[in-house]
């Protein structure tokens, strides 16, 4: 029944329109940051991407896409595994990796390389698939660029790699909380899934996630596939939560 519901899905909500720069998510329990880059570098991707394709974070698999960093304001702030978000820490964000995966991160322009874990979720804008922190950008040479391609290679995987998964889809980002709210209404009045809006700290404090039946991937993949919103720049994305 939801599937089929799904598929005629056209949300309505008033989102905010992403900014030019990225915004990783809120933790998945309580409050936390989604990081707003600094950056005005807008980089366009080539042919088409999946930006909900599924990186499953075994040893030496490989990826690659566009990278941005994050920091101020959200420095010493929860992040999405629950640690305290270092800025200088050599960290990134990811949104299907499983947490504490580790990354050698080379830019492709420039072959510089830094080793990262990914601690939080993002980036949320399309064609990009990585954060670094301010402190793994400027080692590897994204801090000034703002936005570079780099190739990412597993080279440890996290605790979590051989589990399914815990998966939800996530969308945002919002000024003001009414039009999260909002949204939310839409979708439960669509279909009956557990939909809810997450409060954090930033400048785009409101969130809405929609968590399938027991966090089931395919079902949360079939979600971020078919549902559209009336802002192009307000997508779903698929997010893992462990």
């Amino acid at each position: 029944m939801a599937a089929a519901l799904l598929c005629c899905a056209v949300l309505t909500g008033c989102h905010h329109r992403a900014r030019t720069s990225s915004q990783p998510s809120p933790p998945s329990q309580g409050s936390g940051p989604a990081v707003a880059r600094r950056s005005p570098v807008v980089v366009v991707p080539q042919g088409p991407v999946d930006d909900n394709a599924v990186s499953t974070g075994r040893l030496h698999t490989s990826e690659i896409g566009f990278a941005s960093w994050y920091g101020p304001p959200y420095n010493k702030r929860a992040g999405a595994n629950g640690e305290i978000f270092d800025q200088n820490a050599l960290t990134a964000a990811h949104r299907t990796l499983p947490m504490g995966t580790v990354l050698q991160v080379t830019n492709l322009l420039t072959n510089q390389a830094v080793t990262v874990r990914v601690t939080d979720r993002g980036p949320f804008i399309h064609g990009r698939v990585l954060d670094l922190s301010l402190g793994a950008a400027k080692e590897v040479g994204v801090y000034r660029a703002g936005v570079a391609q780099v190739q990412m290679n597993v080279v440890e995987a996290g605790p979590n790699a051989t589990l399914p998964g815990k998966w939800a889809v996530q969308i945002g980002a919002f000024l003001q909380s009414e039009n999260a709210y909002h949204l939310q209404v839409e979708l439960q009045r669509r279909y009956p899934l557990p939909t809810k809006v997450i409060q954090f700290q930033g400048p785009t404090g409101w969130w809405v996630r929609i968590t399938p039946t027991g966090s089931d991937r395919s079902r949360a993949e079939q979600l971020a596939r078919t549902i559209r919103t009336v802002e192009p720049d307000a997508l779903p994305y698929l997010v893992r939560l462990d």
